[in-house]
């Protein structure tokens, strides 16, 4: 970093915060208000600085761009899928940021497109480049195809906030046919003759609370409201059964579930319960045809899948059908005519496990076939209830997305599309393992690396620790082909799969929330220390990254050891949790108590959080360069928690800002997950890079 300018410094407006006996002074807190112009200038100073203090990497910036480009088919088509007589895919067009989603008639055969050849008889269903015209962010939140009269709605979100409007229109002619409700959630559900369409709100603190329904072409201040969910650890979602014979209401808080069904067929139906809530039970269910199938955990930590009649069905009524083997955690189960896959983790890894269904149940499950632990398979969207296939998606560090179908009678599969990586990529090149790393604890630490396959931990390598370790959440092995520029520079990646995610099950959630949260991030330094003494990560060359509840991890870590990191990046980072955590006026912080604890009632808690909480633990040392990135328009983690953490940050460390920076990059029309462009997400990960590049000494 070469340019020696002041970095922007808010003044301070304290304010005192008093718990437990104990007073905290925020001088920053005042940054929460975005619509305060003060507030935004101090942004776009920041933005500025950033610009200033990284104008030197614009060469290595425009390089990594062009490198993400080179390795991408910008022209491609996704695999079509077959959904009542039509086709339907998505395609992208080189040059174009956002995708085209269309159809074509079904002919018996499956189609063979061509990307960037005439399709003929396409039918455009959501033009994406056409819809994002003029707007600074656009994205599409979902869309639901309507079981009658050839009808289609979606939802748009504009701004980040992940509040949408919604459009439904006839797929043949184009033909608008209601865009009037707007500011909704995400789900929807038609009724089985398309009449009326079902939708969530949310409330002032972005929980999804309730489900209403609309009469198609009516004023949306007839709708209905169906549901509406009180207690504010609860979330919703709805969805329609593969059938569309039902539409089920899910509801849950980070440790108990309860779900609604809607009989389809009933433009004025009444939500039945399935079954009541219960502390702790978390329960979901899937329609299968003429019963239920239900993931729950009333007699294993690991879950199981069972039996239930539809409608009431009380735990008394369940019947087991899949129970977990040792080291088996089920996820899910989505049911079909003749079979049901269940989703589950083994050993660590994801695995597909395959109920065929019997005259008198369900007979021998059979896995699908994978290898390696360093791999992730997932069910794709199989939307078919009559399907005989099972379309998955197999991939890893190495292996580049790929849609295979296997049949479900004779376990044949095939490969439909591997995603096309340009540029001459050999996966011969490199190499992917899995390790397993001692925590101080003596709990072995899954960790998965890839490197150049000549790298050897020398004590050379500049390197890259992953994390995230919240929500029960499992950060898989995945192909990114940006991760080749690190790679192809000889930089190692890992992801460490630490307590408090749930890559080895509940109980490794468990045992990384609450009173136990400190293990997420010792786990996550215990690792980092290990790549450095293994010779896998030179000293002083390592990096940490990490986003959103993954981003407290980041702060947490950077307390915990400043020296063991080079540089830090934190992205959309919840690095204030105590001040949200304690606010329950804020939005969405009732229903984290559960993850976190609730400091307000527990000095325990609030102990404990107070010792981790990334905000108020900076120490007055030297400390790793920062890079914060954030949003103006994410509602999940606010922008305010990163601007206050840096302006503290740099009141606080004895860093020389011209070698190691304290950074903030706010995107002004972006959400969570940054802007939605495809080409700009590139552009924010060759800037993320370039910094990152900078600090642990590859210049080119």
């Amino acid at each position: 970093m070469t340019e020696n300018i002041a970095a922007p410094r808010a003044e301070h407006r304290d304010i005192t915060r008093s718990f437990h006996g104990e007073d905290f002074v925020d001088s920053y807190e005042w940054l929460r208000n975005k619509d305060d112009a003060e507030v935004i200038d101090l942004l776009n100073a920041e933005n500025a600085y950033t610009d200033a203090k990284t104008a030197h990497l614009g060469e290595l910036k425009a390089r990594i761009f062009d490198e993400i480009k080179s390795r991408t088919k910008e022209t491609d088509l996704a695999v079509p899928s077959l959904i009542d007589g039509y086709w339907y895919y998505s395609r992208t067009t080189e040059g174009e940021q956002y995708p085209v989603w269309a159809r074509i008639a079904d002919t018996g055969v499956r189609p063979e497109l061509i990307a960037g050849e005439a399709i003929e008889g396409e039918q455009i269903l959501i033009d994406g480049p056409t819809l994002a015209t003029g707007q600074e962010f656009f994205k599409l939140g979902g869309f639901e195809i309507a079981p009658a009269d050839d009808l289609l709605a979606y939802t748009v979100d504009n701004s980040g906030d992940e509040r949408h409007d919604v459009v439904v229109k006839n797929m043949s002619t184009g033909e608008i046919i209601d865009d009037s409700v707007t500011g909704v959630g995400y789900g929807l559900a038609f009724t089985l003759d398309a009449s009326h369409l079902y939708y969530v709100r949310v409330d002032d603190a972005w929980r999804p609370h309730q489900v209403w329904r609309h009469e198609l072409g009516s004023d949306p201040a007839h709708d209905v409201l169906v549901y509406q969910e009180d207690d504010e650890r609860y979330w919703m979602g709805i969805a329609a059964s593969r059938d569309n014979r039902h539409i089920v209401i899910g509801l849950g808080s980070s440790t108990t579930g309860e779900s609604y069904l809607l009989d389809a067929a009933d433009t004025a139906a009444e939500p039945v319960c399935v079954a009541p809530r219960e502390q702790d039970i978390d329960y979901s269910i899937e329609v299968a045809s003429d019963h239920l199938l239900i993931t729950h955990n009333a007699n294993h930590i690991g879950f199981e899948v069972s039996h239930a009649p539809i409608g009431p069905a009380p735990r008394t009524t369940w019947q087991t059908v899949l129970a977990p083997g040792d080291g088996e955690r089920i996820i899910g189960v989505d049911a079909f005519d003749t079979h049901a896959v269940v989703s589950m983790r083994s050993g660590g890894v994801t695995q597909l496990r395959v109920l065929p269904k019997e005259a008198d149940g369900y007979g021998e499950p059979w896995d699908v076939p994978t290898s390696g632990e360093v791999r992730t398979v997932e069910l794709m969207n199989n939307p078919r209830h009559d399907a005989r296939e099972i379309r998955y998606r197999l991939e890893s560090f190495l292996i580049p997305a790929t849609v295979c179908e296997i049949d479900v009678t004779t376990h044949e599969s095939e490969v439909l599309k591997q995603t096309e990586v340009l540029g001459g990529y050999d996966p011969n090149e490199y190499r992917e393992q899995r390790l397993w790393v001692e925590a101080r604890d003596g709990v072995k630490i899954p960790v998965s690396l890839v490197a150049r396959a000549d790298i050897k931990p020398d004590g050379t390598n500049p390197g890259l620790l992953y994390g995230y370790g919240s929500y029960e959440v499992s950060i898989n092995p995945s192909f990114v082909a940006s991760r080749l520029s690190m790679l192809d520079r000889g930089m190692v990646f890992a992801i460490a799969h630490i307590r408090g995610g749930g890559e080895m099950g509940r109980q490794w959630y468990d045992d990384g929330k609450l009173a136990a949260k400190m293990h997420t991030f010792e786990d996550f330094v215990d690792v980092g220390r290990f790549l450095v003494e293994s010779g896998w990560v030179a000293p002083d060359r390592l990096a940490a990254e990490g986003r959103s509840a993954g981003g407290l991890l980041m702060g947490a870590i950077t307390n915990l050891a400043p020296d063991l990191w080079r540089v830090v990046h934190a992205g959309v980072p919840f690095v204030d949790a105590l001040t949200t955590i304690l606010n329950p006026d804020l939005p969405l912080t009732v229903g984290e108590w559960e993850e976190w604890g609730n400091p307000i009632e527990s000095e325990e808690i609030y102990r404990l959080m107070r010792s981790y909480s990334p905000y108020e633990n900076i120490a007055e040392s030297s400390y790793p360069a920062i890079l914060a990135t954030t949003s103006l328009n994410d509602t999940r983690v606010f922008f305010v928690e990163p601007l206050k953490w840096v302006q503290r940050l740099r009141e606080t460390v004895t860093n020389d800002p011209s070698e190691r920076p304290i950074l903030l990059r706010c995107q002004m029309a972006a959400g969570h997950g940054g802007k939605s462009g495809r080409y700009d997400a590139w552009h924010e990960r060759a800037e993320e890079l370039a910094i990152i590049f900078d600090q642990l000494g590859i210049s080119q």
